[in-house]
């Protein structure tokens, strides 16, 4: 199947500190995509693949599980490590649970990690039925495109496989048992108001990383997508800064170190 247009991946060569950008489920390149290109832009090494079953039609996905979308961003950050001095793991919702994930498994090759309303848990009475539901019925109704902005839309899928969704809860789970060996720097966004993500998913987080340089903000003025949203731009700043920070030399005259 084609590839929806602006869910292509994005790579952009810079200097010897890497991104790696996660998209989230259903979700495509396209929510990290200005995010993406503002860290390009300063001279970062930007990768933000897309996930295997997302980015054409939501029957594509019914075929994938966590195991095939958490290979790819694993693939594209061993590409990364070879390539960089340093690497940074984000992600958004989903792809939060990703790059704590890689943080967890991958220990010194990750310098940090900046997650913005990362998923943790499937809420809800309907986590519960989906081991016989997901037999029963293909799909639900989509949650992509939960942003305040007017005039902004997310490029994602109108509905949720459900085979995907039994997938997605076990890799929450598997990720809750492994968040305490994540002991990078780590900066938290996330929105008081989400309709996809509860806080709580956030909160359980920082209480179980053995981070101990972190820093939590909230992004008061968007919803779950809020890369795309009215805080997109504060998200960019802070992001850029953190790495920065930990990658002296990032972002001082469009330059990554060593670029």
């Amino acid at each position: 199947m084609p590839v929806l247009p602006g869910a292509e991946p994005y790579r952009r060569e810079g200097g010897e500190v890497g991104v790696l950008l996660c998209h989230g489920f259903t979700g495509s390149p396209q929510s990290l995509r200005p995010w993406a290109e503002f860290l390009a832009g300063h001279g970062l090494t930007v990768s933000l693949p897309l996930l295997p079953g997302h980015g054409t039609r939501w029957e594509d996905m019914q075929l994938t599980g966590w195991q095939d979308w958490y290979a790819e961003v694993d693939r594209e950050l061993r590409a990364l490590s070879a390539r960089c001095a340093q690497v940074f793991v984000c992600g958004l919702s989903m792809g939060g649970a990703l790059a704590l994930r890689l943080a967890a498994r991958h220990g010194d090759a990750v310098s940090g990690v900046v997650v913005v309303n990362p998923a943790n848990k499937v809420h809800g009475l309907s986590a519960y039925a989906l081991p016989v539901a997901r037999h029963l019925v293909r799909s639900t109704r989509g949650i992509a495109s939960d942003i305040a902005k007017p005039g902004s839309v997310e490029i994602g899928y109108d509905r949720v496989p459900l085979h995907a969704a039994h997938s997605l809860r076990n890799f929450f789970r598997r990720v809750d048992g492994e968040l305490p060996q994540v002991t990078q720097p780590l900066l938290l966004l996330h929105s008081p108001q989400d309709h996809v993500v509860p806080p709580a998913d956030s909160a359980r987080i920082l209480s179980r990383v053995s981070s101990t340089d972190v820093r939590e903000i909230l992004l008061e003025q968007s919803y779950h997508v809020a890369t795309l949203d009215h805080d997109a731009d504060r998200i960019q700043e802070e992001s850029l800064a953190f790495i920065g920070r930990l990658a002296p030399g990032v972002g001082k005259e469009g330059t990554a170190a060593g670029g």
